[in-house]
């Protein structure tokens, strides 16, 4: 894979994360490229990642690489992509998307289209190299591409792919949104817990290890939710308690409401991107 190239368009969070995370599994730093317009930071990624060629030039990075990652903003994707239409179509590489709400189709069309364009949704945990990406890849991308795509996107965590682009929709609701759901729960429990007279310090601990170790042996124990729970929750217990309000307030359809509205927003915006 050395002499495969891969370029970066954006130097953000996300694009630092992924080339990061490529050259601790060992990709050469020297076949990485990155295209950012501000100067200021193209100098902290020059710090942070020494060997990887870092330009101000979007068409210059474009005309150099196999595959290029898109890493702007949604809001940015069209104008970044019609500029980059007549490289691309000169030197047709793989395309990998990891901007949000933003078709495959659309980012095809832009660009000029008949490209391999491979859509990927990663998470914030991304940034620890522990992400969960969903991944979606149009018809014209070999297996070969898609699984080139799924590599480098392996670089920052976990991917699972999806039949159809729908189905990022769902990844989006699920795993993109899902870390904000996480930090509520944990919000609320340091909350309570100061509330209850623990110290912030002790609670702070107690529900980040709290936290860390659930996610752990969820992951590990074979056992569906329920029945995690139910090791938890004796008869009378404390547990059987907070699930008694839980079911009372049907906290389960407040939250089915939200990922479902989180869902339909995905939607609405991949729609209005494209138009």
């Amino acid at each position: 894979m050395s002499t495969y190239k891969v370029g970066f368009i954006g130097g953000g969070n996300m694009a630092r994360a992924l080339a990061g995370g490529l050259i601790s599994s060992g990709y050469p730093a020297d076949s990485l490229l990155i295209a950012e317009p501000d100067a200021q930071r193209r100098k902290v990624l020059s710090a942070e990642l020494p060997g990887v060629l870092i330009d101000a030039s979007n068409n210059d990075v474009a005309g150099r690489v196999d595959c290029l990652v898109l890493a702007v903003k949604p809001q940015l994707m069209r104008n970044v992509c019609v500029g980059l239409a007549e490289v691309v179509q000169a030197k047709k590489p793989l395309v990998i998307s990891v901007a949000a709400g933003t078709h495959s189709r659309d980012i095809d069309r832009w660009l000029g289209g008949g490209l391999a364009i491979v859509r990927v949704m990663p998470n914030q945990p991304a940034l620890l190299l522990q992400g969960a990406s969903g991944l979606f890849a149009n018809d014209v991308t070999s297996t070969e591409e898609r699984d080139r795509a799924s590599d480098i996107m392996s670089a920052v965590g976990s991917v699972v792919h999806v039949p159809d682009e729908d189905g990022i929709d769902a990844v989006t609701a699920i795993s993109g949104t899902g870390p904000a759901y996480f930090y509520l729960l944990i919000d609320m429990l340091i909350q309570s817990a100061e509330q209850f007279g623990l110290d912030p310090q002790a609670a702070h601990k107690l529900v980040m290890d709290t936290a860390k170790g659930s996610a752990a042996l969820a992951a590990v124990s074979g056992e569906s939710m329920e029945a995690m729970i139910a090791h938890v929750r004796s008869p009378g217990g404390t547990t059987a308690a907070a699930f008694e309000v839980f079911d009372e307030k049907k906290v389960r359809d407040i939250f089915a409401a939200a990922f479902t509205a989180a869902k339909n927003r995905a939607i609405e915006l991949a729609e209005s991107t494209g138009q």
